[in-house]
């Protein structure tokens, strides 16, 4: 069987909050909740299990690749909800988007810092 990854935790102040945030922005089904977890599934089997922390949160990078549609669509809802975002993982050209490898892509952050990111072309691509 070839590996795949399952899942991956991410560590929230608000779990409920960010959980929405990440449903909301991507337009994604409702999290469900599992333990202790409120799973946001992805379209590839993938989920992110957003766990309340229990101390600081160490801000991490997710990246998800979509659909030229999606990008527009999700673009749309960061601009709506008034959030900043780059066209560069260390934030130095705001309110921008790139165009590497042929496609597009930008980063914002979640409400933990969480440096979220959408590519429309898979780096190398």
């Amino acid at each position: 069987m070839p590996v795949h990854l399952n899942h991956t935790i991410v560590e929230a102040r608000d779990r409920e909050a960010t959980a929405g945030f990440l449903v909301d922005v991507l337009g994604l089904a409702p999290a469900a909740t599992f333990g202790p977890f409120r799973v946001v599934e992805l379209a590839n089997g993938v989920s992110l299990d957003v766990v309340q922390a229990r101390g600081d949160v160490h801000p991490q990078h997710y990246a998800f690749l979509v659909s030229e549609t999606e990008f527009d669509e999700i673009w749309a809802r960061i601009k709506d909800r008034g959030l900043t975002y780059w066209a560069d993982p260390h934030h130095r050209q705001p309110g921008r988007i790139n165009t590497n490898d042929g496609g597009r892509g930008l980063y914002w952050l979640d409400p933990d810092g969480h440096n979220l990111e959408i590519i429309t072309v898979p780096y190398g691509g």
